[in-house]
């Protein structure tokens, strides 16, 4: 039986234009006077410039190539872990300032109540930050989710293509894989949870379904079907 459910947010709970064509757009613009702003005064911020620095080979000193590095990462849509924690801090300056609000879609937001309401235990796993996994459900447009959530996973877990990670978060959560499902709209992602031993569904919202043995849903009224049997 099914008793916790793992979701990923782009393109599953959330739309990936708003993620592509409001969030990353909003960073690259503020991102640069942020860091400017805080990297001598904030120790997360500068935490996070000691990464960028030894990931990329660069000056700790050297700020412009710090900025020019991570608006660099932006463009290439890169997974790296400090950039996703100086994403969501800027975020969180747009989402508490209100030039922000989380995309979230309708069947989604009816539907991750409906799960906390029956008992299920709702988890994320995103390739952004917890941080910027809280924002996004702690100010969408329909209100705030994240009291249904009771835990978060980002790439500090693990990659999200990486079977490993699947088991890392079983460990964290002390569950059977069995009693896991886990929501994606990626094949990938699916394949390495399913590695790991987890039930999946296949978000796909758009578009043809593809031919597959694997559960597909168009959204989370038909991923419901699915709970239900199981």
């Amino acid at each position: 039986m099914i008793r916790v459910v793992l979701t990923d947010i782009e393109g599953t709970t959330s739309s990936i234009s708003f993620v592509h064509d409001v969030l990353f757009p909003y960073a690259a613009e503020h991102l640069p006077d942020f860091v400017r702003a805080h990297y001598q005064d904030s120790p997360a911020v500068s935490e996070q410039l000691d990464s960028v620095a030894a990931i990329a080979g660069v000056e700790r000193q050297d700020i412009d190539t710090l900025i020019e590095t991570l608006q660099t990462w932006i463009r290439e849509d890169r997974k790296e872990t400090p950039l996703k924690a100086l994403q969501g801090m800027v975020w969180e300056q747009g989402y508490h300032q209100g030039e922000l609000k989380g995309h979230i879609y309708p069947d989604a937001a009816d539907y991750l109540q409906r799960w906390h309401d029956r008992g299920l235990r709702l988890f994320v796993y995103s390739s952004g930050s917890v941080k910027a996994q809280q924002l996004i459900f702690g100010f969408t447009t329909a209100g705030d989710f994240t009291p249904y959530f009771s835990g978060y996973f980002d790439t500090r877990i693990g990659g999200k293509k990486e079977p490993d990670s699947y088991r890392n978060i079983l460990n964290e959560l002390g569950v059977e894989a069995s009693t896991v499902l886990f929501l994606s709209d990626v094949g990938a992602e699916l394949e390495a949870a399913e590695a790991a031993g987890m039930k999946t569904a296949w978000l796909v919202r758009d578009g043809e379904l593809p031919e597959t043995s694997r559960f597909v849903a168009r959204d989370f009224g038909e991923v419901d079907t699915l709970l239900r049997k199981r």
